[in-house]
């Protein structure tokens, strides 16, 4: 079996207390449910591994993928690095109401208390009502004492730095900062392979049996990042059928790709699968003389590391974020 085409899995829904509907009257995913918080696009988070749903692998998980195909898939250095442990994390969220205030411990602690990885996250704002806003980092730096004072007292909210959001808003996630996305956000979210999270807050709300999900007070005191910056969004340039850098670190490299028309894409340069989000329009992928792949908008494609050569063409204005590992 040849490893020579995109790659698209079956979304893994989740609701959630805060979820909504957008994803399904928007990006077309596929349930009855009016609750819908995430589509965890490509996972390889034990018990919520993704499926694919294209081609002759189809049916396969990506845990076989990896175990299958090792670096013919995901490039040989990330295979040497994280064996059959795909490295990154994709989603789709909508927050009809905020979500709880939370951070995500660093590499060294996930391991030590979770045997897990850290979480380095970013967000790309891909629809969001008039005043919505994020909750990302502290207004001004603030002491543990401070922080334990605020929250007690319920007044966590008054030392957070609030942003009012726009669709292509991007915001850089490291591990420890105090974040949350608000009401009315939609966005594409891009992380490492983690489900860790320290919940801090979570607006005093409960479930339908009348109980508050758990918070996480102890654990996050010595995880989180209690300096403030001047500002949290990440600025960036898009340049039309040229995939421009948005975001780099050691854990993801993400680019912008806007398209109209057609665009011939190069990999060579990269040892490493290659991750398209279609976050506006609608784009077709040629990878052989004949064969075709559609991407619409909340569709996702994994692209394996030797396949390094393909078109990517639309009729009309789309746009993708481009995902891989440096």
């Amino acid at each position: 079996m040849k490893l020579n085409y995109p790659i698209k899995f079956e979304p893994i829904l989740k609701d959630k207390i805060w979820g909504g509907e957008k994803l399904v009257q928007i990006l077309n995913k596929k349930s009855e449910r009016n609750d819908i918080g995430e589509s965890w696009e490509i996972s390889d988070v034990e018990g919520d591994t993704s499926i694919v749903s294209n081609g002759e692998l189809k049916g396969q998980n990506l845990k076989e993928l990896i175990a299958t195909f090792k670096g013919e898939l995901v490039g040989n250095k990330i295979y040497n690095h994280f064996g059959d442990k795909f490295p990154l994390l994709i989603k789709f969220i909508d927050a009809k109401t905020a979500l709880s205030i939370q951070l995500h411990p660093h590499d060294d602690l996930a391991k030590k208390r979770h045997n897990s990885f850290g979480k380095t996250e970013m967000w790309y704002v891909m629809q969001a009502d008039e005043k919505a806003n994020l909750i990302v980092g502290f207004k001004e730096d603030v002491t543990p004492e401070e922080y334990l004072k605020n929250l007690e007292n319920k007044s966590l909210v008054d030392i957070l730095n609030f942003d009012e959001v726009k669709k292509g808003d991007v915001y850089f996630i490291p591990t420890g900062r105090v974040h949350a996305i608000g009401a009315g956000v939609m966005l594409a979210e891009i992380q490492q392979t983690s489900d860790i999270t320290y919940r801090i807050y979570d607006w005093d709300r409960v479930d339908n049996q009348g109980n508050e999900r758990e918070l996480h007070t102890e654990e996050a005191i010595d995880a989180i990042d209690y300096k403030a910056q001047e500002k949290y969004n990440t600025a960036y340039t898009k340049i039309q059928n040229e995939s421009s850098t948005i975001v780099t670190c050691p854990y993801f490299t993400t680019n912008v790709l806007p398209i109209l028309g057609e665009v011939n894409v190069n990999h060579n340069d990269k040892d490493s699968f290659v991750i398209y989000l279609c976050v506006e329009g609608e784009v077709e992928l040629q990878y052989d003389v004949s064969e075709t792949l559609n991407l619409k908008e909340g569709e996702t494609v994994l692209i394996p590391a030797t396949l390094k050569k393909f078109k990517i063409s639309s009729q009309n204005q789309a746009e993708l974020l481009e995902v891989y590992i440096k």
